[in-house]
């Protein structure tokens, strides 16, 4: 890359690390890149409330929205940027890899924890590794390709159907314009859509565009649509874009013409798409919604030809096979002796048996002993605990296994952490609440921790003297003091094969 800098070795081998959230980092690469001038680094108080006021940065160019960086008190605490040996940080990947160096010029308590730093980023080394890293190209070496005159951008944030590659090409022949389609990678795109499935798609369609130049950009959504389109609209101008199709909601910016496309129909008279106003209602078929094609690939039914090039498709299909077929997380979580083990036991064995998977049993003891030893449990050792279950859960249904995972689990942000790292693997994941009352668990209590606890001999115990966050996000509760084990398994089977998780089995003689 053009920017590459190499910082002085006592700098570099002195100055604190910090890995960005996946957004921060995907802001990092386009600030790197060019792509946020004048933009140059993460902003600074100032810059900040010139933008929240009137759309300015602090020297007066033009910029929509926050670009920001946050980073633990303690470490910000160790940062000065009056003093040049301590107002370096340096920034790293998700492996640990140098990324960049941020000059730290300002620095500023956001809320407890957390503070905000900004300042000037340069990057180190060679730009960074990963899937189509060919594609990663900046604006500066775009714009070189284009042909003069009229530029139509296209963000493909989501996979190109018929009805979408309909729109651009209109929207191409109308303005005689040449067409540049800029893939976001910076974070899964619309039904966890993995980056790389994202590209993939998009160029199993590119036989059906105009001439095109393809580019993946490291996008990544913001918390609101706004915020989302006045980005797209600047990262658009910089790669040299003079109209921008809109793919959602979208609005102006940067000085480019969003155009909206008029809503398109399968017309089944001549196997065209038209605008929707055009066609009679008899011979009108709408595209298919999200939800209806995330449907039919869970079901393994092919996407039909007359709304998905068949190309496409088959980079979907293997993107999101059908459930059956997918990795899986089952997460069991419940009180001390309320049953999750033995449930889980219970449901690993049939899984086997059935043998259409491989079955891994991640048992909240033997976890214990063997990943988490030397984990207490404070709420921070709890927490941990359960993401290391969660991540090696979401590894086995990576690879299309079943992860069973049957940890007391008490606190909700740390299940919502399992099931996000289950999704981003693209898996599914079930959250089993096996309710048994206190009351029935400390009657049963096998390992006399209530009577411990209850004794004063034993402080921290879930339910007694620690709390146990109830789920509300549970997709099936079972309750062993109302069911057999035997039932409580034959309920999450039950459960597996209405949502299409496991086949339909017909039962043994």
């Amino acid at each position: 890359m053009s920017n590459s800098w190499v910082l002085p070795d006592e700098v570099l081998r002195d100055a604190p690390a910090y890995t960005p959230r996946p957004g921060e980092l995907a802001d990092l690469e386009l600030l790197l890149t060019g792509a946020y001038a004048p933009l140059a680094g993460f902003m600074t108080r100032a810059d900040l409330v010139s933008v929240s006021r009137r759309s300015r940065l602090a020297d007066g160019s033009p910029w929509p929205v926050p670009v920001t960086l946050q980073v633990p008190t303690a470490l910000a605490q160790g940062l000065d940027p009056r003093d040049g040996a301590r107002r370096t940080l340096v920034l790293t990947d998700g492996e640990g890899a140098p990324v960049a160096a941020l000059e730290i010029a300002d620095a500023w308590q956001v809320r407890d924890g957390v503070a905000g730093v900004g300042g000037t980023v340069r990057r180190l080394g060679d730009g960074g590794h990963g899937p189509f890293q060919r594609l990663r190209r900046t604006p500066e070496e775009i714009r070189p390709l284009l042909p003069s005159g009229r530029v139509l951008g296209v963000v493909a944030d989501r996979p190109l159907h018929r009805p979408q590659l309909a729109q651009i090409a209109h929207a191409v022949r109308t303005l005689g314009a040449h067409l540049l389609v800029m893939i976001p990678v910076g974070e899964d795109g619309l039904g966890g859509l993995p980056p790389e499935a994202l590209v993939r798609s998009v160029f199993a369609a590119r036989d059906r565009m105009p001439p095109a130049t393809l580019v993946a950009v490291p996008l990544s959504r913001r918390r609101d649509e706004i915020s989302d389109a006045l980005l797209r609209a600047r990262v658009s101008a910089a790669y040299g874009v003079t109209h921008l199709l809109s793919t959602g909601e979208m609005l102006s910016g940067a000085g480019l013409r969003v155009l909206v496309p008029r809503e398109l129909a399968y017309d089944n008279r001549d196997g065209q798409w038209r605008w929707r106003e055009d066609i009679p209602p008899r011979n009108r078929r709408l595209a298919l919604t999200q939800p209806e094609i995330d449907d039919l690939l869970d079901r393994g039914f092919p996407l039909p030809e007359w709304h998905t090039p068949p190309a496409v498709a088959k980079e979907l299909a293997r993107a999101r096979p059908p459930r059956r077929h997918r990795g899986l997380v089952i997460f069991l979580t419940g009180l001390s002796g309320s049953g999750k083990s033995t449930i889980a036991r219970g449901l690993a064995d049939v899984l086997r048996e059935q043998g259409d998977r491989t079955i891994t049993l991640l048992d909240g003891d033997v976890v214990r002993r063997e990943l988490s030893a030397g984990l207490g449990f404070s709420k921070a050792d709890r927490d941990l605990n359960v993401r290391r279950i969660g991540w090696v859960a979401a590894e086995i249904a990576r690879h299309h296994g079943v992860g069973i995972c049957c940890p007391i689990a008490p606190y909700a942000q740390a299940r919502a952490t399992a099931r996000d790292m289950a999704l981003a693997a693209g898996a599914g994941f079930l959250l089993v609440h096996v309710a048994t009352p206190l009351e029935v668990c400390e009657q049963r209590d096998r390992k006399g921790l209530y009577a411990r606890a209850r004794a004063g001999l034993l402080t921290g115990m879930t339910g007694i003297d620690d709390p146990y966050e109830v789920p509300t996000d549970a997709d099936l509760v079972v309750d062993t003091s109302a069911l057999t084990i035997d039932e409580a398994v034959e309920s999450v089977l039950h459960h597996l094969t209405e949502t299409g998780w496991v086949e339909p089995k017909l039962q043994s003689i």
